[in-house]
């Protein structure tokens, strides 16, 4: 159970309560003056903090203590006691984020009952916390090919720092999931992991969502960089950020502070920032789209993620993967994948990305069989490929061509699925198409293919033709 600040400036008070506190299970901390106050809650935030707001001889009041608590440690419930309490003050406290406010002299049955509920709060509040990091741990990074393997020993590196990381790639292709892996390896990992979806954000309320807002009738309202106070904060898509917001952000990381909307309060951040686009920033630059001077600040380390269709090799590993997700959390069949299955995932194309093969695995166990693995016919057709009887259906610019035509574009296009399938392996592909690999590369030659370097991974290609003299 997490302790009790109670800061007072009359010895007597602040004792009396701690008694009582601790004749109720609860763990109690003291503090008289502001200094002592702010020590005690810089060593380690308290679960509560009962706060008389008129401290002799402090530096500080009770309502500048409360504002600095709810500024630096906003998760920590105040309850105001005073002497002196009238409306006024009970709702200048409200006002600036008290859980409640008590009148000296106060009823102990009344004091009872608001710690209560004020540290019900706060464990809610941890649990909430712990729930989501827990979360944030559970994010693998999954993969074993080449291109795979040479963005995580990228995110690898970057982990232990606090540069801004920029993830760049199409959409579906686990920006996010890069960015948590990040998050969960740092020395932050157990603070928040805030995303800023700003594409989602409706563009009148971007600053009221990210920095939050001050009103008579409200208080004051958390925004989502204040939530991540001490961890990560991640935007995603940061493309579609509106232009005003932008030079607003850009304020904010290079003085780690900002004023809610409506206020007038600076409110101090300590934040790691890592963004994602699918687009091509410096493009976007050059139709002022978005700012060049934000760019250069969130684009300390660019980081690329591949797509699934530079990763074919991983598809198994993959689809497997979603299996166990999906029979963890929805307890869907556990089932294998056939091997004709397996090969129909990897030469099938990929728009989607990771997201897409996520959906399409789980469609397929929610109406396929809960016995046996998954077969061939079970996957959607990118495309007719057979009538009713199983006869092979032409496409209009391959029926159109001579035999000798038809069928070397058949074997090419067949050979460079084949080889991407195999991440540019040479020999699995050769035993998977039956051929000698000496015979498979004398083929590849005659039909004009010829392998590559891309990400560290050998990809297929069809070679240029020499031009023409």
């Amino acid at each position: 159970m997490s302790d009790i600040l109670i800061v007072d400036d009359e010895r007597d008070i602040r004792e009396l309560v701690s008694d009582i506190l601790e004749d109720e299970g609860y763990s109690t901390r003291l503090a008289g003056n502001s200094d002592e106050c702010m020590a005690q809650i810089n060593s380690e935030p308290p679960g509560l903090l009962i706060l008389d707001i008129w401290l002799k001889d402090s530096r500080m009041d009770g309502i500048d203590i409360l504002k600095s608590v709810k500024r630096d440690n906003p998760d920590v419930p105040v309850v105001i006691i005073s002497g002196h309490g009238n409306i006024e003050i009970a709702v200048a406290a409200i006002k600036q984020g008290a859980y409640d406010f008590i009148e000296k002299p106060f009823n102990i049955d009344q004091l009872m009952v608001v710690i209560r509920r004020a540290m019900e709060t706060s464990r809610l509040r941890r649990e909430n916390a712990s729930l989501k990091r827990k979360e944030v741990t559970n994010s693998d990074m999954i993969g074993k090919s080449a291109s795979f393997r040479a963005m995580q020993s990228q995110l690898d590196k970057v982990t232990k720092s606090n540069g801004r990381v920029m993830l760049s790639g199409p959409a579906g292709s686990g920006k996010e999931i890069a960015a948590r892996y990040i998050h969960a390896h740092s020395n932050r990992a157990n603070a928040p992991f805030v995303t800023v979806n700003c594409a989602g954000i409706e563009p009148e309320r971007v600053e009221e969502v990210l920095f939050g807002r001050e009103s008579s009738e409200r208080g004051i309202e958390s925004g989502l960089l204040e939530e991540a106070h001490g961890g990560v904060v991640y935007f995603d898509e940061v493309a579609d950020m509106p232009l005003g917001t932008q030079s607003k952000i850009l304020r904010v990381l290079v003085d780690q502070q900002f004023q809610r909307v409506g206020g007038s309060d600076k409110v101090r951040v300590d934040l790691r920032v890592i963004s994602s686009t699918n687009r091509d920033l410096e493009t976007e630059i050059a139709a002022d789209r978005f700012r060049e001077e934000l760019y250069h600040r969130l684009n300390v380390v660019p980081i690329a993620v591949p797509s699934l269709e530079e990763r074919r090799e991983d598809i198994p590993v993959l689809a497997q993967h979603f299996i166990e997700m999906c029979n963890e959390s929805q307890g869907l069949a556990m089932r294998e994948i056939s091997d004709e299955a397996v090969a129909l995932l990897q030469t099938m194309t990929w728009p989607g990305n990771v997201r897409q093969l996520k959906n399409l695995i789980e469609r397929v166990l929610i109406l396929g069989d809960e016995s046996g693995p998954i077969e061939a016919k079970e996957l959607p057709a990118e495309e007719e490929k057979t009538d009713d009887s199983g006869r092979v259906v032409l496409s209009g610019a391959l029926a159109t061509l001579p035999l000798r035509e038809a069928r070397e574009a058949f074997e090419r296009e067949y050979l460079l699925t084949q080889i991407n399938r195999f991440g540019g392996n040479i020999s699995r592909t050769a035993s998977f198409v039956g051929m000698e690999r000496s015979a498979l590369h004398r083929k590849l030659k005659s039909l004009g293919v010829v392998t590559s370097n891309k990400s560290g991974a050998r990809v297929a290609q069809l070679d240029e033709p020499e031009p023409a003299e």
